[in-house]
């Protein structure tokens, strides 16, 4: 089977590049498959989006959802009226019958601007426009492994936060953050 779309970013020796549009992809895949569906169904749920939405990369375009059965893309039709169009079977739904997903994601213009990928909280940011996509501290544009080492160097939080001019909550959830990511 063919790649599900060609990444943004060209191969650079034997090694795959992605961008950010593509990490939002991949994330969208695989929130599908552990949600229940199955490959064939995303594939074929792709291939229509891509058609609706006219982008080689839907899912990083619009707001997303899924049952476990089916994906379904929200769109908003231009009475301003929200509609919820099931990718599988291709018609509408009822929008209120859906639980949102992918709350973690800033939308702007129509596409993903931001993900949230610490549980979705404010306090951690992956954006393509700052600090070439790293995982900062939102509000104050540190990347998140810069204050998980200065906590591992310094001793403690509180010195981190007080150095870097930084909440002790943000050092606390940079902590954590990285550790997660170290584990996975």
């Amino acid at each position: 089977m063919p790649p599900l779309w060609q990444s943004q970013l060209s191969m650079i020796g034997d090694h795959l590049e992605i961008g950010f549009r593509d990490l939002i992809e991949l994330r969208f895949v695989k929130a599908f498959v552990d949600a229940g569906v199955g490959l064939l169904a995303i594939r074929n749920c792709l291939e229509y989006a891509r058609v609706c939405v006219q982008d080689e990369r839907p899912f990083s375009t619009r707001r997303f959802q899924t049952d476990g059965r089916t994906i379904f893309l929200e769109s908003i039709e231009r009475s301003g009226e929200a509609k919820v169009l099931d990718l599988k079977k291709r018609q509408y739904v009822f929008r209120h019958v859906l639980e949102r997903t992918f709350k973690d994601l800033d939308i702007e213009n129509d596409a993903v601007a931001r993900w949230r990928p610490f549980d979705g909280k404010q306090s951690i940011v992956i954006d393509p426009q700052r600090a070439f996509g790293q995982p900062i501290a939102a509000q104050y544009g540190i990347p998140t492994i810069a204050l998980a080492d200065a906590v591992e160097a310094e001793g403690t939080v509180e010195r981190v936060a007080r150095l870097y001019d930084v909440s002790a909550s943000v050092v606390r959830d940079a902590v954590k953050f990285e550790k997660r990511l170290r584990a996975a």
